[in-house]
């Protein structure tokens, strides 16, 4: 039993626990976010819940760690992406992606093709406050290495983890939902997300059946292991919506949408005319949901941020210390995968109220407010010691691309539901129309 001292007396009996080893509760978090999607989806069609796998969770939660393509794995993490000293503590940035690659060095003052130890000792020199500034400044990510602000986590929780808002009268929608494995046969989704959290959240949807639709920028093309790892059931299509005939098919795919799932900056999805309330304006009737790493308060809502910055700037980092004065990580990329799947399930109860009552709804996370959620669960002094498993009946093996990928199996669980992803499709290879 969990020690209650140890725990503020919170919870006197653990919750069921993914095996993840930390000092804060992140297996319960990860079961209480599968859970919730896995009985919002039961209740679409009166399925029995079930027992969640513990272990299938783990895996599907550090999906990362078990992607190959044709048995090959590859690193996550590219080299500018990490923890860094400075003249007065620790920063961590984020370089994966070329562009943000180029603007932390270009924050920095380096070379193009500066490496990992040129960033290393530009900001030894740096105090962490002045390189946040100067990376941001030019479009970076890079965050000062903080404590934990109990104040701030109590603050965001007087919301809901996630927050549902009534945007608009509509007639209301009844449905005939599919079978209890493809409960969402017939719903239309258009994803607008990137990295984890969106992805995950559509990925679940179409797993439940869902014909979802992923729009990307030809500008921005994702990272292939990170496609391949959340793109399962979904189609991938570019449409630049800056020029008048990308916009025209994307506004002709809003006619017919059911939901739309929104991951990029407020400021960004303004000046399309994209932002929630403009969308439920011109369709009444849609169910709209978004993710943001900060929230959005207007403070903060354009701020760029994953979730290992997150983690770092909201006291995680160290509380997941495992060497005196050096920050580090959860087991997982947590806060994306649980605001993934938290996510859905709103999004799966908010199709159920829309066919009883209509209305165009919202539904919205952040990164940060899920990180709230984590930090006011039960801890222990010292990191929890995961239980070893064998993660191969927790994967699936599909061809792809003329190869063979393997990933994650699906988390979410019901009687009669689901038990495989389909495969994914390649990044930006289909048409951006419906089924």
């Amino acid at each position: 039993m969990t020690d209650p001292v140890e725990s503020g007396g919170r919870y006197p009996v653990p919750e069921p626990s993914a095996p993840l080893a930390s000092r804060l509760s992140v297996g319960a978090l990860a079961h209480r976010s599968v859970s919730s999607a896995s009985r919002a989806a039961a209740r679409l069609t009166s399925a029995k819940p079930q027992l969640l796998d513990l272990s299938r969770i783990a895996v599907a939660y550090t999906s990362e760690r078990y992607i190959r393509f044709n048995g090959e794995s590859s690193s996550p993490w590219a080299a500018l992406s990490g923890f860094f000293r400075t003249s007065d503590g620790w920063v961590r940035t984020h370089g994966n992606y070329p562009h943000h690659a180029e603007a932390l060095r270009a924050g920095l003052g380096l070379r193009p093709d500066a490496g990992r130890d040129a960033v290393e000792r530009t900001l030894a020199a740096m105090p962490a406050g002045a390189a946040t500034h100067a990376v941001t400044a030019r479009g970076g990510i890079c965050i000062a290495v903080m404590p934990e602000n109990p104040v701030a986590d109590e603050l965001l929780a007087a919301d809901p983890p996630v927050r549902v808002e009534h945007l608009g009268s509509s007639p209301a929608r009844p449905r005939t939902w599919g079978a209890a494995a493809a409960p969402l046969r017939g719903i239309r989704v258009l994803d607008l997300t990137r990295v984890i959290a969106g992805p995950v959240a559509t990925r679940t949807l179409a797993l439940l059946g869902a014909d979802v639709l992923r729009i990307d920028p030809p500008h921005r093309p994702e990272l292939p292991a990170q496609h391949a790892d959340t793109g399962h059931g979904k189609r991938s299509a570019v449409l630049d919506l800056r020029r008048p005939a990308d916009r025209a098919v994307f506004d002709r795919l809003l006619i017919d949408a059911d939901v739309v799932v929104l991951g990029y900056r407020p400021s960004g999805l303004q000046r399309l005319g994209l932002s929630p309330a403009a969308l439920s304006a011109r369709h009444p009737g849609l169910i709209l949901a978004r993710l943001s790493a900060w929230g959005f308060d207007p403070s903060v809502a354009d701020r760029r941020g994953f979730d290992s910055i997150v983690q770092a700037a909201s006291g995680i980092a160290w509380i997941e210390s495992r060497e005196d004065a050096v920050p580090g990580a959860l087991p997982a990329q947590a806060l994306d995968h649980s605001a993934g799947y938290l996510l859905a399930a709103e999004i799966l109860t908010l199709l159920q109220r829309q066919a009883a009552e209509g209305g165009s709804w919202l539904a919205e996370t952040s990164l940060r407010r899920i990180a709230a959620e984590l930090l006011r669960m039960p801890r222990t002094i010292r990191p929890s010691i995961a239980e070893p498993f064998d993660p191969a009946p927790h994967l699936q093996s599909f061809a792809f691309e003329g190869g063979t990928l393997t990933t994650a199996a699906p988390a979410v669980a019901y009687e009669g539901g689901p038990d495989a992803f389909a495969p994914p499709r390649p990044w930006g290879s289909d048409a951006p129309a419906w089924l």
